[in-house]
């Protein structure tokens, strides 16, 4: 039972977690366990006040956020405005003219040979996108895979040059509004670093690490740009995530099957299409067709078109610190359940 498996990982593998599963867009089992904010310090000292998670507490999703990236993105792509296989260059010509073979779709796929990370705290504030979209080419453009935040930094920025507004707009207007996602957008910081004011629903938020404020985006990179990027940095709810899977597995999202088809990218332990990961052993378990992403903070969304399943695993497995065990044995878990109530008896 989905209880009993949400039971026995808080909080040993994380302190709170909500977990829903839906077939045919049918939710057929929904548990939210522990407590949103269970420690006041980074040695695990219990908070006084620790709120219980619910299903509607809201997470931050992490990595996941480069889905709703790549679905701005590909709404451009439908207007015409971006093209995949064009060079870079067309939209950061003061960054990229030196090298024009790197297209959207490498970057997409992370095959623009890129490094993984640039962190930029120290840079000052105004110059820190800049930065990254600066960092150098370490591996060979077109392959094989090297999995990086730039690349999806970069790309955000491109969807707000071609697009003409901001990134965390662009993902209000062209995905989380069309798809009525209420609960899911960006919890914005000021550039400085410091915090803009505390959301109205604080409250139903998941504490990350212990140097974190609520609501603040725990992913460095994304936290030094101002809380907005094209990595991380998207909070929502376990219902508007699964929302968002199901307008995935339907295709209800523009150019939804070339976001989900096998790009055929070299080197990745797992199959790959335009942001989203096909196959990967981390996240699916025994659904070994699904495709979607894991987020650092111990998030992730399954899709499987096979078995008409949609799966949703939000956590804060990162509170009080970073680098709890166990996370992918919670995934697998939870995936296993949904394989188990969707086969036909």
């Amino acid at each position: 039972m989905l209880a009993d498996i949400l039971a026995a990982a808080t909080p040993s593998v994380v302190p709170a977690a909500v977990a829903v599963i839906a077939v045919d867009g049918e939710v057929v089992a929904a548990e939210a366990a522990g407590e949103l904010v269970r420690y006041s310090d980074p040695d695990g000292t219990l908070a006084p006040v620790r709120p219980p998670a619910r299903r509607d507490s809201i997470f931050d999703l992490a990595s996941i956020s480069k889905l709703f990236t790549t679905s701005v993105i590909l709404s451009l792509v439908v207007e015409g405005r971006l093209d995949l296989d064009a060079p870079v260059a067309r939209w950061l010509p003061a960054f990229y003219t030196d090298r024009r073979r790197i297209t959207l779709r490498h970057l997409l796929t992370h095959t623009a040979g890129l490094q993984p990370t640039h962190r930029v705290d120290h840079v000052p504030p105004a110059e820190r996108l800049d930065t990254i979209l600066a960092t150098p080419i370490t591996s060979a453009v077109g392959g094989p895979y090297l999995y990086t935040d730039v690349g999806m930094v970069t790309v955000g920025r491109i969807a707000e040059v071609a697009g003409e507004a901001p990134l965390d707009e662009l993902v209000r207007t062209r995905v989380t509004a069309p798809l009525g996602l209420t609960d899911t957008g960006y919890r914005r910081l000021r550039v400085s670093g410091e915090p803009g004011p505390v959301p109205a629903d604080f409250s139903r938020i998941a504490k990350t690490e212990c140097h974190r404020a609520i609501g603040e985006v725990h992913d460095e990179t994304a936290h030094s740009l101002g809380g907005v990027a094209g990595h991380a940095g998207v909070f929502s709810t376990a219902d508007d995530v699964l929302r968002f899977g199901e307008a995935l597995r339907l295709g209800h999202l523009p150019l939804n099957g070339e976001m989900t088809r096998d790009h055929g990218v070299e080197g990745a332990p797992f199959r790959h299409g335009l942001g989203v990961r096909i196959g990967d052993p981390a996240v699916v378990g025994p659904l070994t067709d699904a495709f979607g992403h894991s987020g650092f903070t111990g998030t992730s969304l399954v899709v499987d078109p096979v078995h008409r399943l949609t799966v949703v695993l939000l956590t804060n497995a990162v509170h009080p610190v970073r680098g709890r065990p166990g996370i992918r044995e919670l995934r697998h878990a939870v995936a296993a359940e949904a394989l188990r109530i969707g086969s036909p008896s």
